[in-house]
């Protein structure tokens, strides 16, 4: 009868040698609290305080506003600086979104905002606020002559107040038409004098008089790329240009 050959003990290592030891716990322990002492004490210290803050993304104008809104924050930690903190301060500019914030240490925060363009002026009677262009009421303007934005002459459509959007479509398409204008073509929209819905969709009245019919102004960016061709084959003196249809283009 053969003997099978004897096998080595596998190696084994005791259970207790993988825990660590009581200095070693105390010392890890020990590190963490220091860590996280060191973290609160710098929240809550002028260690990092704001001194600066950098707004970008906006306009001159809108960056001063910016800028006022977010002073509060000045001295405020950049380690408890949070997108909600920002927020809350952006809140009452209600053409005013933040896209992203940075902290530059030990003392500069860096904003990125985005702002609504504004596209016209909304006259009623001798009343005008200028409007965004998605249709939000900003400040009244005292002077509408001191504005070459187009204009949006309302009758009887209610204003809204300041910040909130416009309801009434004879004053909303025409908004959101001119925004799409201005995205589209720069050197056209600064060619619009008025703005307009009308029964057979939205008319944009150029400085010369002459009117670009766009009907649904599904396609702004098309159409008046096909009127500003149209215009500029067939001289000054057209009444109106009709593009409602970009490919079968009217002039009268």
């Amino acid at each position: 009868m053969l003997a099978l050959p004897s096998r080595s003990p596998a190696f084994e290592i005791p259970f207790a040698r993988l825990i660590p030891s009581g200095r070693t716990l105390f010392i890890c322990f020990a590190a963490l609290a220091a860590v996280v002492g060191a973290y609160v004490a710098a929240r809550s210290t002028s260690l990092f305080a704001v001194q600066a803050i950098e707004v970008t993304g906006a306009r001159p104008s809108v960056v001063q506003r910016v800028d006022a809104a977010l002073g509060p924050l000045d001295g405020t930690s950049l380690l408890s600086l949070d997108a909600a903190a920002i927020d809350r301060r952006l809140t009452p500019l209600r053409d005013v979104s933040l896209v992203s914030y940075d902290r530059a240490f030990p003392h500069t925060a860096k904003i990125i905002v985005s702002a609504e363009r504004p596209v016209a002026v909304l006259r009623k009677g001798s009343q005008a606020w200028i409007v965004t262009e998605r249709g939000r009421v900003l400040d009244p303007l005292d002077d509408a002559t001191t504005s070459r934005l187009p204009r949006i002459w309302v009758a009887d459509a209610s204003v809204p107040s300041t910040g909130d959007l416009l309801t009434a479509d004879e004053a909303r398409l025409p908004s959101l038409a001119l925004g799409r204008a201005l995205s589209a073509n720069q050197q056209f929209f600064a060619d619009i004098r008025e703005a307009r819905e009308s029964e057979d969709g939205l008319v944009l009245v150029l400085r010369s008089g002459t009117e670009v019919r766009l009907g649904a102004a599904d396609e702004v960016g098309l159409q008046l790329a096909v009127a500003q061709r149209v215009l500029e084959a067939v001289g000054p003196g057209a009444a109106y240009v009709d593009v409602s249809v970009p490919e079968r283009a009217v002039v009268g």
